[in-house]
């Protein structure tokens, strides 16, 4: 591969790099699955049937399924990290706190986030590098860059974890929170992309059963709205 070659690539005026080409880079510089699968959908962008529009709607089925877990906080977000809809436990879990609208803005605008996330540090880089991951599968989103601006401005720390462009799409974790007047508690988060409204997850957390987490999340359940 040709220094030419490169700065062509870095340029962006090479726009269609093989394969073999992308596969290199990967090698070289020792990328990870996550962000090898990146680098091809940024070379390959998805064409857009339809328009972007920031509006997003859950469906009523959605919506009476999240009402009937009645013990396990859920919600659904969207590409940008916009809580669309919850469920009462997520409401008691998450009550009293700002910006909870955007979980990227609630992590990084919000000083209290730092006391509710107990791995404040861990939970900013998977959120960071989960929208980094959205990003790529569409990269000429136009809402994108607002939101990555404003918290950029706003808050340096996500300014500097965004600059590292690591990528980690939503899977299975493990969230430490802190709730006041209750304690700590460690629930598993599992993540559903729904696929009749691309862009979409579905956010559900659970505790261990028989651990003190599991009781600890029944405190919350008996406070809830």
């Amino acid at each position: 591969m040709s220094t030419d070659y490169l700065v062509r690539l870095e340029q962006g005026r090479e726009r269609r790099p093989s394969e073999q080409v992308l596969d290199a880079l990967a090698r070289a510089l020792d990328l990870d699955a996550d962000a090898v699968e990146h680098l091809h959908e940024l070379a390959r962008p998805r064409v857009r049937r339809r328009p972007v529009t920031r509006v997003e709607h859950v469906s009523a089925s959605l919506l009476q399924l999240l009402g009937a877990w009645d013990k396990n906080p859920a919600f659904i977000i969207d590409r940008w990290m916009d809580v669309l809809a919850t469920n009462a436990m997520a409401d008691a879990l998450y009550a009293g706190l700002e910006q909870r609208e955007n979980l990227i803005r609630l992590t990084f605008l919000n000083p209290e986030a730092k006391v509710f996330y107990t791995d404040w540090e861990k939970t900013a880089y998977f959120k960071v590098a989960n929208l980094h991951a959205s990003a790529g599968a569409d990269p000429d989103d136009p809402f994108l860059p607002e939101l990555v601006e404003d918290v950029s401005l706003r808050s340096e720390e996500f300014a500097r974890l965004w600059e590292r462009h690591d990528v980690r799409p939503k899977g299975h974790e493990s969230k430490r929170f802190h709730i006041h007047g209750i304690g700590d508690m460690e629930l598993s988060c599992e993540t559903f992309a729904v696929n009749s409204a691309p862009g979409q997850q579905l956010i559900v957390f659970q505790a261990e059963p028989g651990s003190p987490s599991e009781r600890t999340l029944g405190l919350l359940n008996a406070r809830r709205p």
